[in-house]
């Protein structure tokens, strides 16, 4: 699948995902358009290539009038940036997301400016969202339920990638869409990338979340990036593995260096160097980010064992 193109997801009637094309990278931004009675986008990328996506929701069936949620799995611009351009072109849908990230959608102008701030260059890949009216949105929390009329989706707080994250389980198909609470799996490598975005990646409580996942053992398992999968026992035990092996690496090379830039520098050529499922630009970024981010908890943890 490539940039713009959308495809059904296998074993689960009904569900679509699409291809934002996201960094220029085929299937790293996976948007999920569920053709239910009451019809839900869940997430919708950047909104930098927001007419591909309006697109397919009409290629799938769903007029302007009938799309009736937008489902923001948190308020990260990669996964809800194009939220407020979807309420623009769909007036009877209701955009929900956890209760954290309302302020976020309602007004972005924060989120925005600590997006720039984080990955820098790599802005020209997103697009300004827009603002969405406070009687449009609504927050959920734990154990709320999005009803599809044939289906439902039940939230669960998942905050270890940030505050305003969530997973949503639809137990008719027994999917849930894990965002970023699982990692990024990669069919290129067949394994586990963790995502550990700074300010407020928090490991612990991004274990707590996989261990969510396993309690609700689906059959498929829908990533906001690279799509979905079927979901086996053990991918769990590879995403926390895959984390703490993460943490644990910059942790070290923090007391070998003693120099957080030195750390991040290291991190930002490694992946420059061995990551090839995207480009080296967008490597290198991405591990800028998530080194950041593991630096940011390292120090969290630091500052609560002192207290």
């Amino acid at each position: 699948m490539h940039a713009g193109e959308y495809e059904p997801v296998r074993g689960v009637p009904d569900l679509y995902v699409h291809d934002t094309g996201m960094f220029d990278t085929d299937e790293y931004g996976a948007v999920y358009v569920y053709d239910a009675e009451r019809p839900v986008v869940i997430d919708t990328g950047t909104g930098a290539n927001r007419e591909a996506l309006f697109e397919t929701i009409e290629a799938v069936g769903i007029g302007r009038e009938e799309l009736a949620w937008i489902l923001a799995t948190h308020a990260h611009l990669d996964h809800a940036g194009g939220a407020g351009h979807l309420a623009e072109r769909y007036p009877n849908a209701e955009v929900v997301v956890p209760e954290k990230g309302v302020r976020h959608l309602v007004d972005p102008e924060a989120l925005v400016a600590g997006t720039k701030s984080a990955v820098e260059e790599q802005w020209e890949y997103y697009d300004d969202p827009e603002p969405i009216p406070e009687d449009r949105t609504s927050g959920l929390a734990e154990g709320d339920r999005v009803d599809l009329g044939d289906r439902e989706l039940v939230m669960y707080e998942a905050p270890g990638h940030a505050p305003h994250h969530a997973i949503y389980h639809d137990p008719g198909a027994d999917a849930v869409f894990a965002a970023d609470a699982a990692g990024i799996y990669v069919p290129a490598v067949d394994g586990i990338e963790p995502t550990t975005p700074p300010p407020q990646f928090n490991l612990d409580q991004c274990l707590a979340d996989v261990r969510t996942i396993e309690e609700l053992d689906p059959d498929y398992l829908c990533f906001g990036h690279f799509g979905p999968r079927e979901y086996e026992p053990e991918l769990a035990g590879e995403v926390k593995r895959a984390y703490v092996e993460w943490v644990e690496a910059i942790r070290e090379k923090r007391a070998e260096l003693g120099d957080d830039d030195a750390v991040v520098e290291h991190f930002e050529a490694a992946a420059e160097r061995d990551v090839e499922f995207w480009n080296p630009e967008r490597a290198r970024a991405n591990a800028s980010l998530n080194v950041r981010g593991v630096l940011a908890y390292l120090d969290y943890v630091a500052e609560n064992r002192e207290e």
